[in-house]
């Protein structure tokens, strides 16, 4: 279990009463953080009868145990997330308070939790712009966002003063800022081992020039959802008064239950939403809503021409779609109402995925990216459909030849349990597996069984 620092121990003592503290760090200490998924509806996932539901988020529930999830390839077919409990609360702010079709900025989002779940909660119309400024966290992100397979997310890696170009641009936008990570003690030994006063400082910093970089983006009468997995008063509470004081921002109320056991803010004189270790099931997050002062639309943009593609085909509803070329000769398919906002955002942003990544031109070949593989708008009935058992599935998986006997010639579809997996080209002497090479399972040491996750 994690060895705590007497030094961060003792700064517990400066804001919760002793009887918090002895309750709250025996639960860090002792006991085994809850483990929890969310399901994907876009996939037709429902939570499975007999399941315990997390009480603010339809789509999430805990697990009676961690499963070997590397090895379900259900998980690798994106029909559920892990997450941790508590941070599916952003679920239930977006249902509380959004309520109508929104530009959305995800801006610290790796590695796509509160992403996806931003996708599954905003009203259906959105457009979510997923930002991760480190670039390897930031394909991790675009790796998560394909699996969950809307075409309304746009990832982008930049940093939060170039994205400050952008004024008024965005109705929502949730800043889950980089933290001294105090409440992801139980779970992660770093974080126990990294913690100092030092760090909350640089950490308070941070956020600081965060926050004031991104502030442009967000038009008047816009919400800012600010977020921490930590537990200390100056990234938390603090934070919010220098939103209230430099910004003038008006914190907003979110209608919770009294069972959920979330705890009010700390000697704070405006609503905001602490989940304490010890008292609710899930890890330590701190999450407080402001509106921006006045009230005006988000930046309008101009129309962009569109055009055609031979790949429409493969995809549902192809007229509400618009087709772009994205890098490396990849066709990428995006809501076309919202097509202005990826040529905004690919003229000032650096984009590293739009949409469904459909089709790549390879020479005279047109081959299917993964991507559509894994999107809901996929139309089953362009490929032919095999439904590979858990063996063949792992194996795939891992990169190995498969053995379709019985499939006809071309660009085949695999499904496990009726979930889209991935593509294979029959060549008739032999298969291509078309697994990306960096996603593949690197352990050969899979279970017998699937794991039983949902």
């Amino acid at each position: 279990m994690t060895q705590l620092k007497e030094e961060f121990k003792s700064s517990l003592g400066e804001y919760l009463p002793e009887s918090e503290c002895v309750a709250l760090l025996s639960a860090l200490e002792e006991t085994p953080a809850a483990v929890s998924v969310r399901v994907n509806k876009c996939k037709g996932v429902t939570v499975p009868a007999g399941a315990r539901r997390v009480p603010w988020c339809p789509q999430g529930f805990y697990l009676a145990e961690r499963a070997p999830f590397t090895f379900d390839p259900l998980f690798h077919a994106g029909a559920y997330y892990v997450q941790d409990a508590s941070s599916m609360f952003i679920s239930h702010v977006i249902r509380s308070l959004v309520k109508r079709p929104v530009r959305y900025l995800d801006l610290c989002a790796a590695p796509g939790g509160k992403t996806t779940a931003a996708v599954a909660a905003l009203p259906s119309g959105s457009l979510v712009v997923a930002n991760e400024v480190m670039p390897a966290r930031a394909r991790v992100l675009a790796d998560n966002v394909a699996r969950w397979g809307s075409e309304n997310v746009i990832v982008t890696s930049d940093t939060p003063a170039r994205l400050g170009r952008l004024e008024n641009m965005f109705d929502v936008v949730a800043t889950d800022v980089p933290c001294s990570g105090e409440g992801m003690m139980r779970k992660d030994e770093q974080a126990a081992a990294q913690w100092s006063p030092r760090l909350v400082e640089e950490c308070a910093e941070r956020q600081r020039a965060i926050l004031a970089d991104i502030w442009p983006v967000l038009r008047p009468g816009g919400l800012l959802i600010y977020s921490t997995c930590t537990f200390n008063r100056e990234e938390n509470e603090r934070m919010v008064e220098y939103l209230i004081s430099v910004f003038g921002a008006e914190p907003l109320e979110v209608p919770c239950d009294d069972s959920w056991n979330i705890t009010a803010g700390i000697d704070a004189a405006f609503p905001c939403y602490r989940f304490m270790s010890h008292r609710t099931e899930g890890e330590g997050l701190f999450m407080a809503v402001l509106r921006k002062s006045g009230d005006a639309p988000a930046a309008r943009l101009r129309p962009v021409k569109t055009s055609a593609s031979d790949c429409a085909r493969w995809l549902l509803d192809p007229d509400t779609l618009a087709f772009v070329d994205g890098p490396d000769g990849i066709t990428q398919a995006v809501a076309r109402d919202r097509v202005g906002e990826y040529a905004l955002l690919t003229s000032k942003c650096r984009v590293l995925q739009a949409g469904v990544a459909v089709a790549q031109a390879k020479g005279r070949k047109t081959v299917p990216c993964h991507a559509l593989a894994l999107a809901a708008r996929l139309r089953r009935d362009a490929f032919p459909v095999v439904d590979i058992d858990y063996a063949s599935a792992v194996a795939y998986l891992r990169g190995e030849t498969p053995r379709l006997p019985d499939a006809p010639r071309g660009y085949v579809l695999l499904t496990y349990r009726d979930q889209a997996l991935a593509f294979a080209n029959n060549l008739g002497s032999r298969v291509n597996n078309l697994y990306p090479k960096p996603l593949r399972i690197l352990s050969t040491h899979a279970p017998a069984v699937p794991p039983a996750v949902i």
